[in-house]
């Protein structure tokens, strides 16, 4: 199965920013334990604090990848282009994620326009978080009927 994690502003700081919340390892870390793990799976890693360039993104896994794990950070709450782009790719499987508990914090982030476009959310979890997502995907690239 190949899955595209795809992640968005500021998370190519975790490990570093606030550790109460985003956890004390960064993302390459746990991509190469992840990588390690599920060796038998193509799983790719994009991050990028840009907007067009996550969706530029979308547009080239979409046509590429069998799933998308988004972890759109702040623009969950504020990107219907985001949104939009994944609603591009019907056949696509979508899981949302995030590190911290979303409905725990600022009202603002109760609201993910990612939401409405994924399978799943999976949120409050910090990394396992992603992990939940790959076993999920394998599990669903299983499934019978």
């Amino acid at each position: 199965m190949r899955i595209a994690i795809i992640n968005g502003p500021n998370l190519n700081l975790t490990g570093q920013r606030e550790q109460d919340i985003y956890g004390k390892i960064s993302f390459d870390q746990f991509m190469t334990a992840c990588r390690d793990k599920y060796a038998n799976q193509e799983i790719s890693y994009f991050q990028s604090n840009s907007e067009g360039a996550i969706i530029d993104e979308i547009h080239q896994q979409g046509k590429l990848a069998d799933a998308i794990i988004i972890n759109a950070g702040a623009y969950s709450h504020t990107s219907i282009a985001i949104a939009d782009a994944l609603k591009c790719f019907p056949k696509l499987l979508i899981i949302e994620v995030h590190l911290s508990n979303v409905f725990a914090r600022e009202n603002f982030r109760k609201q993910s326009f990612i939401s409405a476009v994924s399978q799943a959310v999976i949120c409050g979890m910090g990394m396992r978080g992603y992990d939940m997502a790959i076993q999920y995907l394998l599990g669903k690239n299983q499934e019978v009927g």
